[in-house]
């Protein structure tokens, strides 16, 4: 008998006494499958790296469900609160300005002064946040580096039984990570592409945005790392005509063993990117991967950060 429940509200209860008490709890949002624990105990955050084997100086971000926690836990000014009244909730994260000092937060921060924070678009992970009356600390639900999980399934089969409780509240909806800003100084940067486009931020706060891949080797946010997100079996990507020996993912008109998109849609090609590159895994046998181009605009910037990572050798 594995860990995992329906996300019904009795489960969520007992999910949140779960996160009160110090445990793990895997929750579904809208972007992927989130590992969760009470940022304010260090022993749970100190869990999270131990159990995804994730180095402690790659930091997490911390789930809100309310608006009125943002001034307690960072520093905001006029542009921030428009911010998270314009995204939030949605797979839109923030890097702020931290406040107080406590050792889970500190941990969960990699030490640094900053800190980064959303507002998940999802009824179960809303619920588990208020029920549990604190911010939780959620990276994807897997093993460090591997890929991230869109289903309960995913969470079990990558950490098994050492998380307390896998709430199971669908497939992910949007597929990928959130967008992350950096807004803790004057320019606002983009640090991770995500489920948010530029397009959309640009065009919110009326002015261009800059676009930084951070310091692999001292990420101050998730998703840096020039390896992530990866696959068993090599990947290339870019690909217009597959290898012999290539099991190819196609895009658009591009047909192969599997299609992300047959429509070209990249909505549907980033919610299916991670489900298709853990069939793929299984599918290819002796056979390497290979993907189709996908446009560098809109949802297709952040499925080509993904797959860049995924296939860095």
């Amino acid at each position: 008998m594995n860990n995992i429940f329906e996300a019904n509200e009795t489960n969520i209860t007992k999910a949140a006494n779960i996160i009160k008490k110090g445990g793990l709890v895997a929750m579904p949002t809208e972007t992927v499958y989130g590992l969760g624990a009470n940022v304010f105990d260090a022993k749970a955050v100190a869990k999270i790296f131990e159990i995804k084997k994730r180095p402690n100086f790659d930091p997490l971000i911390s789930h809100i469900s309310d608006f009125d926690v943002i001034p307690d836990y960072v520093e905001t000014d006029e542009r921030i609160m428009a911010l998270a009244k314009r995204f939030w909730p949605g797979p839109f994260t923030m890097v702020m300005r931290r406040k107080g000092q406590n050792a889970g937060v500190d941990l969960a921060c990699s030490g640094l002064s900053t800190a980064t924070v959303r507002m998940p678009n999802h009824p179960v992970a809303l619920s588990l946040i208020r029920k549990s009356g604190v911010p939780i600390v959620a990276p994807s639900a897997n093993l460090f580096k591997s890929i991230s999980p869109t289903t309960a399934q995913h969470v079990y089969d990558g950490l098994g039984e050492n998380v307390d409780m896998i709430l199971d509240g669908g497939a992910c909806k949007v597929g990928v990570e959130s967008t992350i800003l950096d807004v803790s100084g004057k320019i606002p940067v983009l640090l991770r592409a995500g489920g948010t486009t530029l397009e959309d931020i640009e065009s919110f706060l009326n002015e261009k945005v800059v676009v930084s891949h951070g310091e692999p080797n001292r990420p101050n946010a998730p998703g840096q790392l020039l390896r992530h997100y990866a696959p068993r079996h090599k990947l290339r990507i870019n690909v217009d005509a597959p290898l012999e020996n290539e099991f190819y993912i196609g895009f658009g008109n591009k047909n192969g063993d599997l299609n992300l998109s047959s429509k070209g849609d990249l909505c549907e090609a980033a919610a299916n990117l991670f489900a298709y590159l853990r069939l793929a895994d299984k599918l290819a046998e002796d056979k390497s991967l290979a993907m189709a181009p996908i446009p560098e605009y809109g949802l297709g910037l952040a499925i080509n950060d993904r797959i860049k990572r995924a296939s860095h050798d």
